[in-house]
């Protein structure tokens, strides 16, 4: 021990067992036992301020053993490899053998603490050894294994250590690399096989010496550890499960601040309308923070059009998110969605492309490894909707089932109608979001639809919202259309769409921007710059015989025309005699009199004759012509074949009354 010499300060400092923990009480056991009167033991101290110094010797055992853990300690506690194999090799040992370790401390100790004490080595090492029922030189050779280390490694030297000096028996190179390299293949052959075949090929080229099976087999699981040996013979997939999934909190978020977006294919025969029957994908969006669904659609594949479309709904419905989650699959990862961001990995970010939806609406892009269930959690919530959608009996007969070999027995007896289909998933996903009890994450027991709603109401939740100009970045381009000439309608997809504005732009080519699955809502037309032109609405059919149809578009094209005439009136505020006089402004007045005009004459042909008509009866024989027309338009006179002129009826009786 590096100090044997204490104040009685430092006795009550170190707070020693056995020893009173007061100054006057110390003082007095000092006294009584009259520790001064042994001058080999107690002495004057030589530092500044004087006063006594006792020997350890004079203390009770348990002090002793303090104060030797307490000073032995090394000054430096820099990391030793050494000290961290030592303890390694105490932490791998068995309670059975760890028990035997603290035995051996105890008798050291206690030696020592004789010697301290005023015994002798071997009359101290005798009693330990009697004590122990082990012999003397036993008792010497803990002595020499705990003083190689400090103090506080005593314990961890004195473990005993029961393994052989040669821990495998001898075995060639070469069938030691054999049997590892054929084993740890990923077509997980037996080691029985595989020790049988290395030792044919060891009788074959004469490899010596040859170890037992079991012999190589604890080797093997020895020096090549669990998890690699799953690497090799399972997979990527099967070892990183063993790593433990990253958890993460949800509750410093609020709602609508973060979302994830993934596609899940069902795993269901629809038929289409055309006929085919396939599988569709449901490609949809889920907050983090309650969990919901916030926007879903059905497509038959994943693919940036219907991408935007859900992100479309999403933004109608609740705001634009801060931050989304997405994997780096083509359909989300395109240009057309996440084009100009930083953290675009999918493919090389080029000057020229395209600013992404998401990027247009300022969203905080992250992206995920795909089929990775740990960093999306709504990998979660189409696995629950697996079971709710595909095995509802709605569905009964047009389940495929999850697997190849897991067809149920009537598979493919049925295809499920698109609309029968698509009505039915939006059901289960309502259900999905308004089904009480949920426990994970902020729900606290509540619907994910309850802890969405009362996060959205919070004062401290702020969502941003969409501009009428931010509305039309997700709705889908078609570029090229040319709107029709006359009154400039545009055609799509059977659907007519109009506006007044269409009318500047007829036969001229037009972007247009649409939603697929609302065609009868108003589609926006944009010109080649990209400039909005107007939003046209659908032109809806009617019935032939349809009389209020009728009545309500007679009504709205009177209404259109009158807007026009409006229109026209007040850009034209002058008539034809004020423009006259305008223009007529400022020039010399006619000094001679006007020439009268001699009224017009003309001439009514009867047959064959001519004769002469004057001006009013001519204007008299022009209106009842135009009414003899009107007659002739509403089909109640008929020119026969071959002869331009009535044959009977009111035209007739005009005609006669004109000619008297």
């Amino acid at each position: 021990m590096s100090r044997e010499w204490f104040s009685p300060a430092e006795l009550m400092t170190a707070a020693l067992p056995g020893l009173p923990r007061g100054k006057s009480a110390l003082a007095d056991l000092i006294q009584r036992e009259n520790w001064r009167a042994d001058p080999q033991r107690a002495r004057r101290a030589a530092r500044q301020g004087g006063g006594w110094e006792y020997h350890i010797s004079l203390l009770p055992q348990l002090a002793q053993t303090r104060l030797m853990m307490l000073f032995d300690a090394p000054a430096n506690d820099a990391r030793d490899p050494a000290r961290d194999a030592l303890w390694q090799r105490y932490d791998a040992l068995p309670a059975k053998h760890k028990a035997i370790a603290a035995d051996r401390l105890r008798a050291v100790s206690d030696c020592m603490a004789m010697v301290v004490a005023g015994s002798t080595t071997q009359a101290a090492a005798a009693l330990i050894a009697r004590r122990e029922q082990v012999s003397v030189r036993t008792v010497y050779y803990w002595q020499e294994l705990a003083t190689q280390h400090p103090r506080e490694d005593w314990l961890a030297a004195l473990a005993p250590s029961y393994r052989s000096e040669r821990e495998w028996a001898d075995c060639h190179p070469q069938i030691w690399d054999c049997i590892k390299s054929d084993y740890l293949r990923p077509e997980k052959p037996s080691f029985s096989s595989c020790y049988r075949r290395v030792a044919a090929a060891a009788a074959e080229h004469g490899w010596t010496p040859l170890p037992s099976e079991r012999a190589l087999r604890r080797r093997l699981d020895a020096e090549v550890s669990e998890a690699a040996q799953i690497l090799a013979r399972s997979g990527r997939d099967r070892a990183k499960a063993l790593y433990p999934a990253q958890r993460r909190t949800r509750d410093h978020l609020h709602a609508m601040e973060a979302v994830n977006m993934d596609g899940h294919k069902f795993d269901v025969f629809v038929r289409m309308p055309d006929g085919t029957i396939t599988r569709l994908y449901l490609i949809a969006l889920q907050d983090l923070y309650s969990g919901k669904f916030v926007a879903w659609r059905l497509s038959d594949s994943e693919n940036k059009e219907t991408t935007r479309l859900v992100i479309g709904d999403m933004v109608e419905r609740y705001g634009i998110p801060e931050r989304i989650t997405l994997d780096n699959g083509r359909a989300f990862a395109s240009k057309w969605i996440t084009g100009g961001a930083p953290n675009r990995y999918r493919f090389k970010i080029r000057d020229e492309d395209p600013q992404g939806l998401l990027t247009a609406l300022g969203v905080e892009l992250q992206f995920t490894k795909p089929y990775s269930g740990q960093s999306k959690p709504i990998e979660r919530a189409f696995r629950d909707l697996t079971d709710d959608v595909a095995r509802h009996p709605v569905c009964a007969g047009a389940y495929t089932g999850n697997r190849p070999d897991a067809k149920p027995e009537n598979y493919a007896s049925h295809a499920v109608p698109l609309d029968v289909f698509r009505s039915h998933v939006d059901a289960m996903i309502a259900e999905h979001n308004a089904r009480p009890g949920r426990k994970g994450g902020t729900c606290a027991g509540r619907s994910f639809d309850a802890t969405f709603q009362a996060s959205m109401e919070a004062p401290g939740t702020i969502v941003r919202q969409p501009t009428a100009a931010q509305r039309s970045l997700w709705l889908l381009a078609s570029e090229g259309l040319r709107a029709r000439k006359g009154n400039g309608e545009i055609h799509i997809y059977g659907n007519r769409y109009w506006s007044r504005e269409l009318t500047a732009f007829a036969g001229r080519r037009v972007i247009v921007r649409f939603d697929p699955d609302h065609l009868t809502k108003p589609l926006r037309v944009y010109d080649l710059d990209n400039s909005l032109i107007c939003e046209a609405a659908c032109v809806e059919d009617t019935g032939f015989h349809d009389a209020e149809a009728a009545r309500v578009h007679e009504r709205k094209r009177s209404a259109y025309q009158k807007a026009l005439r409006l229109e026209r009136d007040t850009h034209a505020a002058l008539t034809a005699e004020q423009l006259a006089q305008v223009y007529a402004k400022g020039k010399p007045a006619a000094t001679t009199e006007p020439t009268p005009v001699r009224p017009a004459v003309r001439r009514v042909f009867t047959g064959n004759a001519a004769r002469k008509v004057e001006p009013q009866q001519a204007e008299e024989f022009e209106d009842k012509f135009a009414r003899a027309m009107s007659l002739v338009g509403a089909n109640v006179l008929e020119f026969p074949n071959g002869n331009s002129g009535p044959q009977s009826g009111a035209y007739g009786s005009e005609k006669r009354k004109g000619g008297n």
